[in-house]
């Protein structure tokens, strides 16, 4: 029983002083109910109660496990990752797969404890995460990763035989449990598809009624382009669209998506509220024309002193700004473990190096696994951030990236940030906006049935909040630091935080939540 409360049930309707009721896990009744007892009760005067908050972006796949992130999300409400963004993760992977898409996305998603060598199914991967953790967890099929284990890193549109494999990669995915499709297609080997090729893993995505989700082909500048590609995906392919992240300026940006929508395509995104991102240091840094899908091949051309006078005559000159922007958050290395937290020029220079010289180095001794955080470009503003936040089709993604010493502070503070400066402070949503743009929105997107809503009959994900302090702590001077404010959190029934503690529990109750 979440007694004396003011609820907001992720509707949108107007709060109201109410007690909750649960029982097995579900909620049997919200209203007063004074003279109901239960075993277990948690006090709620004074504070807010709102259904559990979904992180629709998140790179948790292996760090979910983690006791200290569990903790970075409970603190701030969140009790449901939606995973397998950005078109990689770890399944449906054949065993080569698996220790590719390990190795190229190690800064990103970091090392998962309970895989050995493969193949893996979405449907193994999913029991993985079934009662596992506290958490629930949501899996979306990552384009690339099929696409690695059909095409390997061809650089080419596949043969008939070819997408047909992939397709059917699709169908048993979603058979097994995900809950979309996703692309990213600024890495590799997702970024080698066409339109075509992902409008036609896109049918039987749309047919079952869910999302395809994309880490578009550009942003900011050419955010116009890249969005005109989602849409020829979303119409050839029936599907309706996702766009992950999405940042740049508002004026263009909402009109993209108020057009789409005056269409007829049931377009939505997710944004946060921060103008740095945070991706591999590669990504970052290194330009296409080396073979940065292969990943052996990459680290030998870095070390090969005609490729370093070329990318410093054709690349790095060229791009003098990209410098200061970088701060390296992940470097898995002991020669230069010193650098992270530091900007990459004042790392160069205290190295004796150009910052060019220095990267190179760097992603030589990390096997190309450093990441970073940067600052995004100046047409991405705050203004932007909110324009994004008050439109009805965003919903709330953290993007959150839990490697290295220095991560990107968004994992900590993402949703506590909106609650306490968006909401409270700035009053870009009302609270009661805000449980319908951190759950309800979502679990409606994701076909979570008996998700998202503090309604009877829904399963009892809640959190139990102050007003007047939730807030985030995580700077990007000291990103590890949990937010305040969320006292209480319950997934699934079970209460997991207890005074902003985690709350032991003789079994884990977060589910590997599949559409229905």
């Amino acid at each position: 029983m979440v007694r004396g409360g003011t609820v907001l049930d992720g509707t949108g309707s107007a709060r109201r002083r109410a007690d909750v009721a649960v029982t097995a896990g579900r909620i049997a009744e919200v209203g007063l109910l004074d003279g109901a007892r239960a075993a277990e009760e948690i006090d709620a005067t004074g504070r807010y109660v709102m259904p559990g908050f979904i992180d629709t972006h998140v790179h948790g796949d292996a760090a979910v496990f983690d006791p200290d992130v569990q903790h970075a999300a409970l603190r701030q409400g969140v009790t449901t990752f939606v995973l397998g963004q950005d078109g990689v993760s770890y399944a449906p992977a054949s065993a080569a797969t698996l220790r590719y898409v390990s190795r190229y996305f190690a800064p990103v998603n970091g090392v998962h404890p309970g895989l050995d060598d493969g193949p893996v199914s979405v449907a193994e991967l999913l029991a993985g995460y079934d009662r596992r953790t506290p958490l629930n967890t949501v899996y979306l099929l990552p384009h690339g990763t099929i696409r690695h284990s059909v095409m390997g890193t061809a650089r080419r549109a596949p043969e008939a035989g070819e997408l047909a494999a992939m397709r059917a990669h699709v169908e048993r995915g979603l058979a097994e449990g995900a809950a979309g499709l996703s692309t990213g297609l600024e890495y590799v080997p997702g970024a080698y598809a066409d339109a075509a090729e992902i409008a036609a893993l896109c049918e039987p995505v749309g047919a079952a009624g869910l999302p395809y989700v994309t880490h578009m082909r550009g942003y900011e500048s050419e955010a116009v382009t890249a969005m005109a590609e989602v849409l020829e995906i979303a119409r050839a392919g029936r599907v309706a669209p996702h766009v992950s992240h999405y940042h740049g300026p508002k004026d263009q940006l909402v009109a993209l998506v108020d057009n789409a929508r005056a269409e007829g395509i049931d377009l939505t995104f997710d944004n946060y509220p921060y103008l740095r991102g945070s991706s591999t240091l590669t990504l970052v840094t290194l330009p296409g024309w080396l073979p940065i899908a292969d990943l052996d091949g990459t680290l030998e051309a870095l070390a090969d002193p005609a490729v370093r006078r070329r990318l410093e005559r054709e690349w790095f000159a060229h791009r003098p700004e990209v410098w200061p922007r970088i701060t390296l958050s992940h470097v898995p290395s002991d020669e230069y473990r010193w650098a992270e937290g530091m900007a990459l020029p004042d790392a160069a220079a205290q190295a004796g190096k150009a910052p060019g010289e220095f990267c190179c180095d760097l992603l030589v001794a990390t096997r190309l696994e450093a990441g970073c955080v940067f600052g995004q470009p100046p047409t991405n503003s705050e203004e932007s951030v909110r324009a994004l936040l008050k439109h009805p089709a965003q919903t709330t993604g953290s993007d959150a990236i839990y490697q290295g010493g220095h991560p990107h502070p968004r994992g900590w503070g993402a949703f506590a940030r909106l609650l306490g400066r968006h909401v409270r402070d700035l009053g870009d949503w009302t609270w009661e906006q805000a449980a319908v743009h951190l759950s309800g929105r979502a679990a409606d997107r994701f076909r979570l049935a008996g998700r998202g809503r503090v309604e009877p009959g829904y399963a009892a994900d809640l959190v139990v909040l102050d007003p007047a302090t939730v807030t985030d702590r995580s700077t990007y001077e000291s990103p590890r630091v949990p937010a305040e404010g969320v006292e209480h959190v319950v997934v699934n029934g079970v209460a997991v935080l207890r005074d902003g503690a985690l709350a032991a529990a003789h079994e884990p109750p977060g589910r590997a939540l599949t559409p229905a």
